[in-house]
C-alpha cells in the first residue's frame, strides 16, 4: 500500500520582469493542490504543500503539474504556460518520489522553461506565449436568452441607470398597458421576436421594413400591440395577458442573483442586440461580429446550404478562427447535463450548443459545465472562455426545464446557472485577472423604452442567400442586460457606453491584440475601460444569495399531449430545425471521412419528417457522441 507524503514546492521568477505565477500539481489519489503570487525579477514565491505517494502501489499514481507566467513588464512581457508532455498538451508528468518526501523544493521558471528541481531527479518544459500581456489574462461570457433590459432592471431601484418608469406605456385596441413591477416569471405564450415582430414592436403596429432602405422611425409602441397578435412563435396570449409584455421584475426579490451582481460591478445601460431580430442571427453575431447576412431564425433550405461547406461560415471566420491563428487558447462550455435547473426537461436537443453550427466547431469541442469549477482551480490556459445554458424542452416548444431563462420557462435555473459560474470563477485562482460579461441574445419580445440607433454595418460581403428582408445591418437590436464582473471594476458602477455583441470580440481582439472580424467589431466599443482600479478589490463576495425557485411547480404535459406533438411535422425554421441542423452536423463529422457512412446519413436525414423523428434522432447521435467522448479520454 502506497504512502501519502508533502513536499514545500517554492518557485523563481527567472524571468526579468515582475510576473503572476499560478503553480498547481495534481494527481490520482491527492487531488489539486493550486498556488498564486505576485513575484518581482529573481524573487522566489510559495510555498505549495502538495501531496503525492510513495512505496509500494505508487508507480502508477503519476504526478502532474502546470505553470502559468503572467509578465507585466522586462524584456518579454506576455502571457505563457507550461507547454506540457507528450501525453498532454497541457500538464508536464514529472513524479515525486521517496527523496522529495518532506523537502522544500525550489522550481523555477521563465519565458522559456519551466523546471521542477525534484531531489529525485529534475524535469523540465517549454514555455509557450500565449498572449500579450494583459491585466485581464481570462475572459468569460454567459449569454443567456430573451429579455429586454427594462424586463430585467426597470423595477430595480438601481440608481443612475436609464430605465422605463410605470408612465410609460404602450396601447391596443384602446387599452393603455402600463409598465408594472412584478413580471410573472413565466409568460403564458412566447413573444414574437422575428425581423418583422420587432420591426412592429420598435415602430409600431402595421410598420413594415423597406427592403434595403432605411429603417422605420422608432418609438417604442407597438409590444404590446404585436404581443396581442403574433403567431410566428405560437398562440395569442389570453387578452388578460397582454400586459405581461410591459412588466418588469421586482429585481432585488426575483433575481437576487442578477440584482447582487449589477449593483456589485458594473451594469451597462447601453448594451444592444446585434440584430433588431431573433436568437440565432444574434447569437452568431458574439462569434464572429456578423451573422453572415441571416436575418431571421434559419429555415430547414438554408440548413441545406450550410451543410455543404460542414456548417455556418463566416466570410471573414469566427473568433475562434482568429484566436487560432494566434496560437489563444479557447473553451466552450454549455449545461448539456441540465444541472441548475428546478424542473429539468431531459429532451436531448436543449443540451445543444448552439456555437456547435459553426463550421470549424465540433460538438465534443464543448465540454459540460458540470466540470467547470474543478477545470477552473486547475490548469487553465484558455484566455477566452464561452458559456451556453441548457434551453430546455426545445423538441415541445416549451422550453421548460433549461437554465436560459426562456420566457416560457421560468428563471430559477438561469439565476442558479449564473450563481454557479460567478462562484466557480471567484474561488478560483484565475479571480484576480478575470473577467465575465453576462449578457442576453435579445430582447425576446419584452418592451424596452430606449430606442436602439444605426450600427456600423459588417461589410463583410455576406452573401445575400440568407437575407429575407433584405436587412442592411446598419440598425441595432432591442437594449438587452449586461453585468460585466472584474475586480478591477468598482462597485456600483453604472456604464452608459453604447454596446453590441461584437463588443465581446472587439474586448477580446484589444487585450490579445488581435484583428478585427468585420466593420462591427473594428468600430465596437469594448468594455477596457470599466477596469478603473489598479489592484484587485478584496470585498467582491465569494457566494451570491440564492435564486427564488419558482411559486409552484409547472402542470405536467400528459403523455398523450406529447406524443400528439411529436407526431406533427417538422416546422420549416426555429429552434428545433436549428438544433436539428447540429446534430446533421454532427453526425457527418462522427463519420470520420466516410463517404459511404456519410451518404447513409444524409439519406436517414431525409426521412425526418415528424417532431418524434427529430427526437430519436437527437437520441442516437447524441449516443454517438457519448461514445467517441469516451474514446477521446
Amino acid at each position: 500500500m502506497s504512502t501519502q507524503q508533502t513536499a514545500q514546492i517554492f518557485i523563481k521568477n527567472n524571468s526579468d520582469g515582475n510576473a503572476n505565477i499560478i503553480l498547481v500539481h495534481q494527481n490520482s489519489s491527492n487531488g489539486t493542490q493550486t498556488g498564486h503570487w505576485d513575484a518581482a525579477p529573481g524573487a522566489t514565491v510559495g510555498p505549495l504543500t502538495v501531496y503525492f505517494e510513495t512505496g509500494f502501489g505508487a508507480a502508477g499514481i503519476l504526478d502532474y503539474w502546470w505553470v502559468s507566467l503572467s509578465v507585466r513588464d522586462g524584456s518579454r512581457p506576455g502571457q505563457y504556460t507550461c507547454g506540457g508532455s507528450i501525453t498532454s498538451q497541457v500538464w508536464k508528468e514529472c513524479q515525486l518520489q521517496h527523496a522529495d518526501a518532506g523537502q522544500n523544493l525550489t522550481f523555477t521558471v521563465d519565458t522559456t522553461t519551466f523546471s521542477i528541481n525534484a531531489k529525485s531527479g529534475a524535469c523540465t518544459a517549454s514555455m509557450v506565449k500565449t498572449a500579450p500581456y494583459s491585466a485581464i489574462t481570462n475572459v468569460f461570457v454567459l449569454m443567456l436568452e430573451n429579455h429586454s433590459f427594462d424586463n430585467i432592471f426597470a423595477m430595480s431601484g438601481i440608481p443612475g441607470i436609464k430605465a422605463a418608469t410605470t408612465s410609460d406605456s404602450n396601447s391596443y385596441k384602446g387599452v393603455t398597458y402600463h409598465v408594472a413591477k412584478g413580471a410573472p416569471v413565466t409568460m403564458p405564450t412566447d413573444p414574437g421576436h422575428e425581423f418583422q415582430d420587432v420591426v412592429e414592436q420598435l415602430a409600431g403596429a402595421g410598420a413594415r421594413y423597406p427592403r434595403g432602405g432605411h429603417y422605420p422611425a422608432i418609438n417604442n409602441s407597438g409590444f404590446a400591440s404585436n404581443y396581442a397578435t403574433t403567431t410566428t412563435e405560437g398562440d395569442k396570449p389570453p387578452t388578460a395577458a397582454i400586459g405581461a409584455i410591459m412588466a418588469c421584475f421586482d429585481t432585488a426579490k426575483q433575481l437576487p442573483v442578477t440584482y447582487q451582481l449589477a449593483t456589485e460591478f458594473a451594469i451597462c445601460d447601453r448594451w444592444f442586440s446585434s440584430i433588431p431580430g431573433p436568437t440565432w442571427p444574434n447569437r452568431f453575431f458574439v462569434h464572429g461580429a456578423s451573422s453572415a447576412g441571416l436575418d431571421h431564425s434559419p429555415s430547414t433550405a438554408e440548413i441545406a446550404g450550410w451543410e455543404s461547406v460542414a456548417g455556418f461560415t463566416y466570410p471573414k471566420g469566427s473568433i475562434y478562427d482568429a484566436m487560432n491563428n494566434a496560437r489563444i487558447k479557447w473553451r466552450l462550455y454549455n449545461d448539456s447535463a441540465d444541472a441548475y435547473s428546478d424542473d429539468p426537461k431531459r429532451f436531448g436537443l436543449g443540451g445543444i450548443a448552439q456555437v456547435s453550427a459553426i463550421k470549424g466547431i465540433n460538438i465534443l469541442d464543448v465540454h459540460s459545465l458540470s466540470t467547470f469549477a474543478a477545470d477552473v482551480q486547475g490548469a487553465y490556459p484558455y484566455a477566452y472562455t464561452f458559456i451556453e445554458p441548457n434551453y430546455g424542452d426545445v423538441l415541445h416548444n416549451t422550453y421548460a426545464g433549461g437554465s436560459s431563462q426562456h420566457p416560457l420557462d421560468d428563471v430559477y435555473g438561469g439565476e442558479n446557472l449564473i450563481k454557479a459560474v460567478y462562484e466557480a470563477i471567484r474561488n478560483s485562482p484565475l479571480w484576480n485577472s478575470s473577467l465575465l460579461i453576462i449578457t442576453y441574445d435579445e430582447h425576446g419580445g419584452f418592451y424596452d423604452c430606449v430606442a436602439p440607433g444605426a450600427a456600423p454595418a459588417p461589410n463583410d460581403n455576406s452573401p445575400s442567400t440568407l437575407n429575407n428582408f433584405g436587412f442592411t445591418f446598419d440598425q441595432y437590436g432591442v437594449r438587452v442586460p449586461a453585468i460585466i464582473v472584474s475586480p478591477l471594476i468598482a462597485r456600483g458602477t453604472v456604464d452608459h457606453t453604447v454596446y453590441d455583441h461584437a463588443s465581446v470580440l472587439a474586448t477580446v481582439e484589444r487585450l490579445y491584440s488581435l484583428h478585427p472580424l468585420t466593420q462591427r467589431d473594428a468600430k465596437a466599443n469594448d468594455v477596457r475601460h470599466l477596469f478603473s482600479l489598479s489592484t484587485p478589490r478584496t470585498d467582491c463576495p465569494t457566494r451570491l444569495k440564492n435564486p427564488v425557485p419558482k411559486p409552484a411547480p409547472r402542470a405536467l404535459q400528459t403523455e398523450a399531449h406529447l406524443a400528439a406533438i411529436e407526431a406533427e411535422p417538422l416546422p420549416q425554421s426555429g429552434n428545433l430545425v436549428g438544433f436539428l441542423q447540429i446534430m446533421l452536423k454532427t453526425d457527418l463529422e462522427l463519420a470520420a471521412g466516410s463517404e459511404a457512412q456519410k451518404a447513409a446519413i444524409l439519406a436517414n436525414f431525409k426521412n425526418i419528417k415528424t417532431k418524434g423523428d427529430a427526437q430519436a434522432y437527437t437520441r442516437s447521435v447524441m449516443q454517438k457522441v457519448a461514445d467517441a467522448s469516451k474514446a477521446r479520454t
